[in-house]
């Protein structure tokens, strides 16, 4: 069953524009059984240029359902068939986006009769519908409208299907699954109801076990990655596994890679074994060389030191790194990202005052390093992150109490003051380690918009 779609919009581009009309024919490869059309108050003005285009204007939309008032037909029309459309990825993309607004992912197969026309119709010069369906002679009723250009596609279309000798229609059947392989048995409507949102997820075998907890800022797109065929042995075992996927939604990125990391901890799924014991084996170290300068550098944590902040990777680390060297006016040298016998590179461009060279005098120099290493930690014992929440209404907050991790919670603001005391009622207790200080360092670091209350 095929939904052959056109649409009607305010502009060119999915993300910043809206759907002013949309025309569904549902085919069965023979014919038509079914149809929706309407005009769509897209809630905003309509440019001249479009209104010429179209003939649809303001005063045509202005009593027209919204989006979402026709979005459950939209969906029931189109369940189970592939979507047509002449230049279909402009249209899938409209529809994709007007539901994410409404907070619900679209997913269907699509087909495009512009690249299934070349293909099986080869040689004319333009493959516009207008031009195509002039040297078909298909007449069009209503172009530039919804239900005139959907019409004219299904006849384009069933033109396709009778000249389609070897299976080239379904072989340009398109999908959000390309290079996508699911285990058998899986039911993929599974991923096409995860929600493009900031959470995490959860990977279950046949029998309920959880084998990986993930994190991602669009749980979906994150989840089918996992089932895409590449990757090493690991991953394609854990594929093979995957039976059923869950989520929680955090509403930022801070939540979910706390909650992420408490998680992990607790439940040790199996394939997130090299995440067990920590999720951060890298760091800054400190020493003091021969001539009393005080070095910074980093590397990998080994037993015999304990670096002074931690890190995911090396070249996290390193990025912290160059942060307080530029911020501080510290020798790179010093801090390790150079092995070289004379001065660094920012000592012959007036960044570096030559402590390098032995130029800077050690206490001045050493002043300095230990105010860079004094930023890396909290500047308050007692805080409260205040963020975004997993609704428009709703915010989050993390605590930190006499610089212990207590957890994180969401409250309404408008019926919860934002004041420590009672913020704190909300918090569901989670575990301290150096995994969440790293993190919310590092958040405290990258992240300007929070609201930070102390007591």
């Amino acid at each position: 069953m095929f939904a052959i779609i056109d649409l009607e919009t305010t502009g060119g581009m999915a993300a910043h524009e809206k759907i002013t009309e949309v025309a569904i024919y549902v085919h069965d490869g023979e014919k038509i059984v079914d149809e929706f059309t309407t005009l769509v108050n897209p809630e905003r003005t309509i440019p001249n240029f479009i209104t010429r285009l179209t003939g649809i204007d303001n005063d045509m939309v202005r009593h027209a359902p919204k989006f979402y008032e026709v979005a459950k037909k939209i969906v029931e029309i189109t369940e189970g068939k592939t979507v047509v459309a002449h230049n279909a990825q402009f249209d899938y993309s409209f529809l994709r986006e007007e539901f994410r607004s409404l907070g619900y992912t679209f997913s269907r197969d699509y087909l495009c009769t512009v690249k299934l026309s070349r293909k099986l119709i080869p040689g004319y010069r333009s493959y516009s519908l207008g031009n195509l369906c002039k040297s078909l002679g298909i007449r069009i009723e209503g172009r530039h409208r919804a239900a005139g250009d959907a019409a004219a596609t299904v006849k384009l279309f069933e033109i396709l299907l009778q000249r389609d000798q070897n299976d080239l229609l379904r072989k340009s059947i398109r999908s959000d699954y390309l290079n996508v392989r699911f285990p058998e048995n899986f039911d993929r409507k599974i991923v096409e109801k995860l929600p493009e949102s900031t959470g995490i997820y959860y990977l279950h075998n046949e029998d309920g076990t959880i084998i990986y907890i993930g994190k991602s800022n669009n749980i979906r797109k994150r989840v089918i990655t996992h089932f895409a065929n590449k990757g090493n042995h690991k991953a394609i075992e854990m594929r093979n596994a995957i039976r059923d996927v869950s989520f929680e939604l955090t509403g930022n990125e801070l939540i979910a890679l706390l909650l992420e990391s408490d998680e992990i901890k607790k439940f040790q799924p199996l394939f997130n074994r090299a995440l067990r014991n920590t999720l951060f084996n890298y760091g800054i170290f400190q020493s003091v060389n021969k001539d009393g300068y005080i070095t910074l550098k980093a590397g990998k944590i080994l037993k015999t030191a304990q670096p002074i902040i931690t890190s995911h990777s090396l070249d996290e680390a390193k990025e912290i790194l160059e942060s307080k060297i530029s911020k501080f006016k510290l020798c790179q040298k010093l801090c390790g990202l150079y092995d070289i016998e004379y001065a660094c590179f920012h000592h012959s461009i007036n960044q570096c005052n030559g402590a390098c060279i032995g130029k800077e005098p050690v206490e001045i120099y050493n002043e300095r390093v230990l105010k860079a290493i004094d930023s890396l930690d909290y500047k308050h014992r007692n805080f409260l992150i205040v963020g975004s929440g997993r609704t428009e209404e709703e915010r989050s907050v993390v605590t930190v109490e006499n610089g212990k991790y207590l957890g994180f919670g969401f409250f309404n603001p408008d019926y919860v003051q934002q004041e420590a005391e009672i913020l704190k009622d909300v918090i569901s207790s989670k575990q301290d380690n150096r995994d969440v200080h790293r993190i919310i360092r590092r958040h405290l670091i990258q992240n300007k918009q929070d609201k930070i209350l102390t007591y």
